[in-house]
């Protein structure tokens, strides 16, 4: 029983110690690295002037004035995200990233902080009005998704039929619906509306409501329980004060912002 015990306290210690480390580093370098694909419109994006913004951004950069240190944005391609943070070249997540079980097999979750679903973004009248994913499980479907993504889990598992093609970014799923590639973009319902947004001229189109609810949340090593907490904490406050719903607004519900992406 007594071996027992030490091996708790010295495994505690351990994971602790590393914490701390780690908070340490973020503490004594004052920069807090954050992990974003710049390319999730409106989670993440880039400006007419290269800067990223978005949904996330903001939430970074508030995240990171709360905590008294520096943001600095890495630009990493989704499927890299979490290795990135498992090789700790960043300290946290932030990049519209669906809670899912086998992602918290890897990654602890704070959130959600916003919700979101599959929507899918199209310039046929006929699809825009799928109110279920059977309505476009058929071999004459061409669909296309983010590789790594929910969205790919998500044709696979509910249109297995339909003839699928994965993308490292959305701009180049949207260029394939453009140019008459594929029938159908699957993402998260935000990204949909905001490509909606942006191309009323090539006549793209979503549906009203999504598909699925899924919870978005910040991913952060599991070995940092104290950076957890500390992130945790900061999210709750910030959600108090009303800053979640001021950025909801901003970036979901009004289109301001439009003039900053598209000349």
């Amino acid at each position: 029983m007594k071996t027992v015990l030490v091996a708790v306290i010295m495994v505690t210690f351990a994971l602790t110690g590393t914490a701390q480390k780690n908070l340490e580093r973020i503490s004594k370098s004052g920069e807090l690295r954050v992990g974003m694909t710049a390319s999730q419109p409106p989670f993440s994006m880039k400006s007419l002037d290269g800067s990223i913004i978005g949904y996330d951004a903001d939430l970074a950069n508030v995240l990171a004035e709360s905590m008294g240190v520096e943001l600095k944005i890495v630009e990493t391609p989704f499927p890299d995200l979490i290795p990135a943070l498992e090789r700790g070249d960043i300290d946290i997540i932030m990049s519209g990233m669906t809670i899912t079980m086998e992602r918290n097999m890897k990654v602890a979750f704070v959130g959600p902080y916003i919700l979101s679903g599959k929507s899918i973004l199209t310039r046929s009248p006929e699809f825009s009005k799928a109110e279920e994913s059977e309505q476009l499980n058929t071999n004459s479907v061409r669909l296309v998704a983010l590789r790594g993504s929910t969205s790919e889990t998500y044709v696979k598992n509910e249109m297995p039929d339909a003839e699928i093609t994965l993308v490292d970014n959305y701009d180049d799923a949207v260029n394939m619906l453009i140019d008459n590639k594929t029938d159908i973009m699957v993402a998260d319902f935000p990204i949909c509306a905001y490509e909606a947004l942006v191309y009323p001229e090539k006549g793209l189109i979503t549906i009203a409501q999504p598909l699925t609810i899924e919870p978005i949340g910040v991913a952060i090593s599991p070995d940092d329980p104290l950076l957890l907490n500390l992130v945790e904490n900061y999210m709750t406050s910030l959600a108090m004060i009303g800053v979640l719903d001021a950025l909801e607004e901003k970036w979901f519900e009004s289109g301001d912002w439009l003039q900053l992406v598209k000349e």
